[in-house]
């Protein structure tokens, strides 16, 4: 299990594929809540669930599925 609290805002979010997936805005309710700044966002905030955390190395934290798969599990509210 990965330490959530290591996971710090503004830190890129990348694929088990190493293709972007988003920008941390913060960890709420067992999901991270991404930036809607962000170019892949199209202008809303997304979420993706913690459990899709595989290790979080510095300012990346890398997901255990590849991003298209995650694009299309995550959710907008």
């Amino acid at each position: 299990m990965v330490d959530v609290s290591q996971i710090k805002e503004h830190a890129d979010v990348v694929g088990s594929d190493g293709a972007h997936v988003g920008t941390v805005d913060h960890v709420e309710h067992g999901e991270i809540k991404l930036t809607r700044k962000d170019p892949d966002a199209g202008g809303l905030h997304h979420f993706i669930p913690v459990d899709f955390v595989q290790s979080i190395d510095g300012n990346t934290v890398r997901l255990d599925r590849p991003a298209d798969e995650v694009k299309r599990e995550w959710s907008t509210s």
